[in-house]
């Protein structure tokens, strides 16, 4: 039977459907103002042939057929790509696995190893791009390990390998963002209702069965977060790799973010750079959009 609408009482004050509105004017000017404007004039700015200085010449939409063109434009976004792999999929997973032990295995001193999971987060990315193109150098950390094991042959300059350099800063990517992964999934596990854990372990569910079972689907939102945050990061890098590799060797971990600074701030091609900008955030929407509709037609 449908419910009915709550009936007004006589006299009583009619509310205006415009007053939940100037509760949120204020934020929504302050983000009108320093988001949605400036990225309405980067799209203008896109349409345009400008060095930042001088008068800028109408393009139309020549940056963006530059753009499709460039094979330097069309790597940095192939790059951002395979970074989502590692910033991305490979947390994402781990976060997985790092919850399943810490929520199932209650040991004393489990807070410690949140805290040390969590540490990458609170550490600037600037630090952390240092730290780890010293752990990469030829006689860091890394290349110590394997020749202490007997591995000379696997060393090398890590940030300076072709074939290297780009998973060596996904690596650092996977680092940061793994315990925020874990986190955000262990605050989910807190909500899960401890009788169905009993009840899969009465049914005879081993660790993998209880996880896959009990723990996994009510993990969804999470999972839609952790997935958002992470791809979101890996589409818009610029501090690690700028810190570490600064897009070498060659152009072999070149990024879009990375990119839009020196064409903007060192060629003077600001035109081209906004127009690599419009391309990035609409990438990231997209994806961002197609993440959130997965996990609502999952719920």
């Amino acid at each position: 039977m449908r419910s009915r609408p709550p009936v007004r009482p006589p006299g009583a004050p009619r509310r205006s459907p415009w007053r939940g509105y100037v509760y949120v004017l204020p934020a929504f000017a302050v983000y009108f103002a320093f988001a949605v404007l400036p990225a309405l004039h980067t799209a203008y700015l896109s349409l345009f042939e400008w060095d930042g200085v001088t008068l800028g010449e109408w393009v139309g939409l020549g940056n963006y057929q530059e753009i499709l063109q460039d094979a330097v434009l069309r790597r940095s976004v192939f790059n951002a790509l395979v970074l989502v792999v590692f910033f991305s999929f490979v947390p994402i997973v781990l976060g997985l696995a790092m919850t399943g032990l810490l929520a199932r295995y209650r040991r004393p001193g489990m807070g410690a190893y949140r805290f040390l999971f969590m540490l990458p987060q609170v550490v600037p990315l600037v630090a952390v791009g240092v730290t780890w193109r010293w752990l990469y150098g030829d006689d860091g950390l890394v290349n110590q390990t394997f020749r202490a094991v007997g591995l000379d042959g696997v060393t090398r300059a890590w940030l300076g390998d072709f074939g290297a350099a780009l998973i060596a800063v996904g690596l650092v990517g996977t680092w940061v963002l793994s315990g925020l992964c874990m986190m955000l999934f262990l605050s989910g596990v807190q909500k899960v209702d401890p009788s169905l854990y009993e009840a899969a372990r009465i049914d005879g569910a081993g660790p993998v069965r209880e996880f896959v079972s009990v723990t996994l689907p009510h993990l969804r939102g999470e999972l839609a977060v952790a997935m958002t945050v992470t791809t979101v990061a890996a589409l818009a890098s610029f501090d690690i790799v700028y810190v570490t590799t600064n897009g070498g060797p060659g152009e072999q971990t070149t990024v879009p973010g990375l990119l839009v600074y020196r064409l903007a701030f060192s060629e003077g091609k600001v035109g081209l750079a906004a127009a690599l900008a419009v391309v990035l955030g609409c990438l990231i929407l997209g994806i961002v959009y197609l993440i959130n509709r997965l996990s609502r037609s999952e719920t």
